[in-house]
């Protein structure tokens, strides 16, 4: 079934509307569902590198206000639209456990979610969840969003479909390692 939907998604890019289906897809990816949007950009990108910005732009504008509604999901619907969604992806176990420490460290949990392979519809639900404070949310949702989708469209603009693989296959894993090491960074000064 994912498949069918990886691959209907990915048709979506050929389509004559296809940056309407962008936001669209964006917009219901950062609340529940499965497919990023990344899926749409690379294509729609190669095939147009004069418009990565303007498709990075609808990316992330869709993407901040999708997440806005998996923060209204969290916050006014949780018991019966966000615990469901949670579970469907495996992460109702540990709600509880990473609820209790979700506020201390909220900016760093959207921002991880935002450039990270890590389902982004997961934080906006629980920053809902929890009441981390919107502007936090958003501000950081920017940032995260903006960072990842930019990202992935300067590159393309720059090298085109060589890239390609890169970015579908190791470009979540770099921005793992990026964060990583920033955490890691703060850490050490922390101690320090």
């Amino acid at each position: 079934m994912i498949r069918r939907l990886y691959d209907w998604t990915l048709g979506l890019a050929q389509h004559r509307h296809a940056l309407w289906a962008l936001a669209v897809v964006a917009f219901v990816e950062s609340s529940f569902f499965p497919i990023p949007p990344d899926i749409l950009m690379i294509p729609m990108i190669i095939a147009r590198p004069n418009r990565a910005w303007l498709i990075a732009g609808v990316a992330l504008l869709a993407s901040v206000l999708g997440g806005l509604l998996g923060y209204a999901i969290g916050a006014l619907a949780f018991e019966s639209l966000g615990q469901p969604i949670l579970a469907s992806l495996g992460k109702a176990d540990a709600m509880a456990e990473f609820s209790t420490r979700f506020n201390d460290m909220g900016f760093w949990a959207v921002l991880v979610a935002g450039v990270t392979p890590f389902p982004y519809k997961v934080i906006t639900i629980m920053s809902g969840w929890t009441g981390m404070p919107l502007g936090i949310f958003i501000m950081t949702s920017i940032l995260a969003r903006g960072l990842r989708f930019f990202v992935v469209a300067g590159l393309l603009w720059r090298f085109g479909a060589p890239i390609r693989d890169f970015i579908e296959r190791r470009l979540g894993l770099m921005f793992t390692l990026a964060v990583a090491l920033l955490i890691g960074g703060f850490m050490v000064v922390k101690v320090l």
